[in-house]
């Protein structure tokens, strides 16, 4: 989805502009037009919206998108008579310097040519230079609105199909993981501590993965409970270094966000040589979290060939947060490292 309107947008809107200008032009003067007064009223036409258009364009790129919200309403109101003062200057300069100084001949008579009426003359001609820009700008960003939250609810629609997708026959599932557990809770009670930790992973992800937040308590420990049966896949020879630093108290999170970074440090990085030990590192303040991953890459892995994951948790983190938070990734050296920093709710 564009988030700027086409350039050719623009041009189309000051060609069309142009030609209703100069139409009219000649119209109001049929009576009186020669072949020379019809030149000079395309050229002057021409210049005049020419000036239109570069002031347009001024204000649509950057006094709008600077100034055009509520914070900065009353710096927009003054801005205003600044551009059009503006368009008075670069209208004078175009028509009265550069083309009177090419054919000799003035838009303008010496009369009107004084400073003080050509300034309110050139004030309300140079309306549109102000006005239009704010009226594309805003119908561009209404446009972009509708098109996120529709995008934002056919995502939602395709998660909500995918949660209905996972939680087929979930009581089914741990009922099952609950027998086995009953069954070698009396022969290894290791094992089915194990079984007891999976059953817990698996109810949080079905039970709270779809909400829109989640205690970062529960977080944090789901991340144990994972990180936990890894230690046994790699029968204690597994070399990570995890600290989490802070008190979760009571702020919430995102769910899912953090274990995304998790499980791609033992999906894709090197976990069971002591020369290359992996490290993921959680820092929580009073109002924000980070959390900085760092691993090598295993033989073949391209961190980069679809980026599938790390797109989709960016539009997350986006429609959640805006722009306050941080998300960055790098490679080098074979080393992979991620830093994500994000503000916290209150639960």
């Amino acid at each position: 989805m564009k988030q700027k309107i086409p350039f050719y947008y623009h041009v189309l809107l000051f060609i069309a502009l142009f030609l209703f200008f100069t139409g009219w032009e000649m119209g109001s003067q049929a009576e009186s037009m020669t072949a020379q007064l019809s030149t000079y009223s395309i050229v002057f036409g021409a210049t005049y919206v020419l000036s239109l258009f570069v002031m347009y364009l001024f204000n649509y790129y950057l006094v709008c998108p600077t100034l055009l919200n509520r914070r900065r309403i009353v710096f927009y109101a003054c801005s205003i008579p600044v551009s059009l003062l503006l368009f008075t200057g670069l209208r004078y300069l175009i028509e009265e310097v550069i083309v009177s100084g090419i054919t000799g001949v003035h838009n303008y008579s010496p009369a009107s040519l004084e400073p003080s009426y050509y300034i309110r003359d050139n004030l309300f001609f140079g309306f549109p230079s102000v006005l239009l820009p704010v009226l594309v700008y805003l119908a561009w960003q209404s446009h972009i609105y509708r098109m996120k939250n529709q995008l934002l609810e056919l995502e939602n629609r395709h998660a909500q199909f995918a949660v209905l997708k996972s939680q087929v026959s979930p009581h089914f599932l741990f009922n099952t993981l609950n027998s086995f557990y009953s069954e070698w809770v009396e022969k290894d009670e290791e094992t089915a501590a194990d079984l007891l930790v999976l059953s817990d992973l698996l109810r949080y992800i079905i039970t709270e993965s779809d909400k829109e937040r989640v205690a970062l308590e529960s977080e944090l420990k789901f991340i144990d409970g994972y990180i936990s049966l890894h230690k046994k896949r790699f029968e204690n020879r597994m070399f990570l270094d995890y600290t989490v630093q802070g008190n979760a108290g009571d702020k919430a999170i995102l769910p899912s966000v953090l274990i995304h970074f998790v499980e791609n440090v033992f999906k894709h990085g090197i976990i069971s040589d002591s020369t290359k030990t992996a490290s993921i590192h959680i820092v929580i303040s009073d109002s924000s979290l980070e959390i900085r991953t760092c691993n090598y890459i295993q033989k073949g892995e391209n961190y980069s060939s679809t980026g599938i994951g790390y797109k989709n948790l960016s539009d997350r983190l986006g429609y959640a947060y805006g722009d306050n938070f941080t998300l960055e990734k790098t490679m080098e050296n074979d080393i992979f490292t991620t830093h994500l920093k994000l503000p916290l709710y209150r639960s």
